[in-house]
């Protein structure tokens, strides 16, 4: 199991565990809540029955106050322990407990007169072994009208015994432990469908990205060539300033971005005509004028394409000097984007050890002697230091190897840098 697997199983068993968590005790009280109101269902029901049948619907005239205490003796004892019965006045009429009835009355929260209009009931647990169900009904002639004239109330409390209590326990239970189940099944389940999901998603992303790689490595190659060079040149830079870069702490992104526009620093040299990029001498004015342009056409080709916009700011600056002295715009210091400094030196540092058509390549000593003269002028004095430190090790590996090993080096930053 990878990194990443390792990651979502976590993250998919720390979600699925919050989500039964949550889900178990909502479970319990849903299900112990619709225990009650079955209870209470059922106790309606039958208190009106014995209400109707004992004539204690309608508590008016003289033998009301007769109906109400033979309905009231006939429902204590049944489904409920205590059971109160009002007029539409809210005088009561009758009361009637039994033994349970009588233990818990005392416990019973006081209240004024009945005036409520529609059932209602609450569970209450005074004591911790007692759980008492109290159940407020108003009395109307009309089963069917909600709006009809109250002709008294019903107020009855059942004392929950122990095995029914047993039972809503053990069925809340099972509800809650079912949910939580189900939650962490679905995490089960989930689990191999967002890891398949997540390496199709990573693989097509990397064939993007190598595309997009193979893109930059075509073009700088296509431009080397053009330029009367193997292509090893881009594959040096860019693999010099990624050590640079590293040493310095770069990650992310802005690696990202100093590789790619290592690799595609001269790209605009693509419209420079035959005759002035390939002139054995030096350039005249004019010619030099002209030649100063593959600036602004390599940042018109980077800034064209979505995935290059990381490469302008060594495209764009990769001629400008520590003290204003260089091409196009005359930055100086740290107004030169930070990866145009870095590549500064890795490709005069190339330039300098590199054999050339007309030039043989420089000893490490005589190059590393340039670029500290240059220093505070040319280049940028925190990343000569930076350099420094890693150069000969760098000069020692770039020593004697061809394009296709130089090119291995490269690929090998490029791996780690763009998680391929």
């Amino acid at each position: 199991m990878d990194t990443f697997q390792k990651r979502t199983a976590l993250r998919i068993a720390l979600d699925s565990f919050v989500l039964a968590s949550l889900a178990s005790p909502i479970a319990w009280m849903v299900t112990r809540e619709a225990a009650e109101e079955s209870v209470v269902a059922l106790a309606s029901e039958e208190s009106g029955r014995i209400l109707h049948r004992f004539h204690s619907i309608d508590l008016s005239g003289p033998t009301a106050l007769q109906h109400a205490n033979d309905a009231a003796s006939s429902i204590a004892g049944g489904l409920f322990d205590i059971a109160e019965i009002y007029d539409a006045n809210g005088s009561k009429l009758a009361v009637s407990l039994t033994a349970e009835g009588e233990a818990v009355e005392a416990l019973l929260p006081k209240h004024g007169a009945p005036r409520y209009t529609e059932a209602s009931y609450e569970s209450l647990k005074p004591t911790p072994d007692k759980w008492l169900l109290r159940i407020f009904i108003p009395l109307r002639n009309s089963n069917i009208d909600p709006k009809a004239a109250i002709t008294g109330y019903f107020e009855g409390v059942r004392v929950m015994p122990s095995w029914q209590q047993d039972q809503i326990f053990s069925n809340s239970l099972t509800m809650a432990l079912m949910v939580g189940l189900a939650s962490l099944l679905c995490g089960a389940v989930l689990y191999p469908v967002v890891v398949h999901l997540s390496a199709d998603n990573a693989r097509k992303a990397r064939e993007v990205l190598e595309s997009h790689i193979a893109m930059m490595e075509a073009m700088g190659r296509a431009m080397a060539k053009r330029d009367s060079d193997t292509g090893a040149h881009n594959y040096r830079v860019a693999w010099i300033a990624a050590c640079i870069g590293e040493k310095m702490n770069l990650t992310g992104e802005a690696m990202q971005a100093l590789i790619v526009g290592s690799f595609l620093h001269d790209v605009g040299k693509i419209g420079i005509p035959d005759a002035i990029l390939l002139k054995p001498g030096r350039l005249d004015d004019v010619e030099m004028t002209t030649m100063r342009t593959h600036v602004a056409q390599g940042e018109a080709i980077v800034g064209g394409i979505d995935w290059l916009k990381g490469a302008h700011a060594v495209v764009s600056a990769h001629h400008e000097k520590w003290n204003g002295t260089g091409y196009p715009r005359g930055l100086a210091t740290e107004a030169i984007p930070l990866a145009a400094r870095i590549f500064a030196i890795a490709d005069v540092f190339d330039a300098l050890c590199s054999k050339r058509p007309y030039k043989e390549p420089m000893g490490f000593d005589a190059a590393v002697a340039i670029l500290e003269k240059d220093t505070a002028s040319h280049f940028d004095p925190d990343v000569v230091t930076a350099f420094l430190s890693i150069a000969r090790k760098t000069f020692d590996r770039l020593a004697n190897i061809n394009e296709d090993e130089t090119r291995v080096l490269m690929e090998e930053r490029v791996r780690v840098h763009f998680g391929m």
